[in-house]
């Protein structure tokens, strides 16, 4: 069995023990967006970096700001993947991605 992610604060590891922790299913929907946030984190970080805003992000990559935003919100619906490609090449970066094991990921890994 894995182990609970680690939080920031006791309130937050209340929730999720009451209200995840016992249920696969709400502990599998917590990992996926435990993912998306910190793609969102990732994404809003490089564009800080680079100097700049959500709009003249999404002008270099032919998208509107709302995009940007619902990225950085981790609440895009569109092609994340392709998405987040075309935002790494804007920004000088490139996406990695490294599939492993289910059963070796400890959650606190999902988010490093």
């Amino acid at each position: 069995m894995m182990e609970d992610p680690k939080f920031a604060s006791d309130g937050l590891k209340w929730l999720y023990d009451k209200y995840v922790k016992d249920d696969p299913e709400s502990v599998e929907l917590f990992r996926e967006y435990e993912v998306r946030a910190d793609i969102a984190k990732q994404i809003y970080d490089l564009r800080n970096q680079a100097g700049l805003t959500s709009a003249e992000l999404g002008d270099l990559v032919d998208v509107g700001e709302s995009v940007i935003e619902a990225l950085e919100q981790a609440d895009y619906a569109g092609d994340a993947l392709a998405m987040l490609v075309r935002i790494a090449s804007a920004l000088n970066k490139k996406v990695e991605v490294h599939l492993v094991s289910a059963s070796t990921v400890e959650p606190s890994e999902l988010t490093s």
